[in-house]
């Protein structure tokens, strides 16, 4: 609603003295959603979706966990903004209004090669993954949405968003050690804040990186832990 007064004052020049709401409190965006998915389920999900008669669902699913690409700018891509040489995504334009460069695992790269080779592909569409004409003549991007409810209701996964896939392929970008840096530079968050959502990930693979630290020498005794009771409870 401050938005749309923003843009009536400047931009349409209604004529309003003031925006009534820009002093309003707005609540916090909260901790958003934080589904992972399991192994058993990705198992599940590949091969339903293998199964599945069109390949081009097989090929988003794995661009968009490899990757971390939302579904709209997957579902948008054309064939000019995959580069396969240089193994990149080029996005002119985002959910943040800013281009960026995905690159892509090899995985990803794997599915782009097929996808782009789809010898269902009418001469004249541009799209990677397109659908059926409409009325006009004109395709447009290829919609999934009703046949991943479906596969998602019959292998009973609950819970589970498309773009919770988003989260999973960032999740993985943490645990595998990248930066936020380089996290947002793939992902496209613009803000570090959305990031820290991931940083338990990050500590928790810490962990096991901290007992692998050379233990300092001491000339203290190491205390011996039995059931609660120390050693001097013990010599008591």
């Amino acid at each position: 609603m401050s938005h749309l007064y923003t843009t009536a004052i400047r931009e349409w020049q209604l004529g309003l003295i003031r925006n009534p709401v820009a002093n309003v409190r707005k609540p916090s965006p909260g901790d958003g959603r934080d589904r992972r998915l399991s192994e058993e389920e990705e198992r599940a999900l590949r091969a339903r979706i293998k199964a599945h008669s069109n390949p081009m669902l097989g090929w988003i699913f794995t661009i968009a966990i490899e990757t971390g690409m939302r579904s709209s700018e997957i579902a948008g891509l054309r064939l000019s903004q995959v580069d396969l040489k240089r193994r990149v995504v080029r996005l002119a334009m985002t959910k943040n209004d800013s281009a960026r460069t995905v690159p892509l695992t090899q995985a990803a790269t794997n599915a782009f090669v097929e996808a782009v080779a789809n010898p269902t592909r009418p001469e004249d569409c541009k799209l990677v993954f397109f659908g059926e004409p409409g009325r006009d003549g004109e395709r447009k991007p290829y919609t999934f949405n009703k046949t991943w409810h479906d596969i998602k209701t019959e292998l009973g996964i609950q819970d589970l968003r498309f773009h919770d896939l988003r989260h999973e392929a960032v999740s993985r970008l943490v645990e595998a050690g990248f930066s936020d840096q380089e996290v947002s530079a793939i992902s496209g968050h613009k803000s570090m804040q959305m990031l820290k959502r991931y940083t338990h990930l990050r500590a928790e693979d810490l962990v096991s990186k901290l007992d692998k630290l050379p233990r300092a020498a001491t000339d203290e005794p190491k205390p011996e832990i039995d059931g609660g009771k120390s050693s001097a409870a013990k010599e008591a």
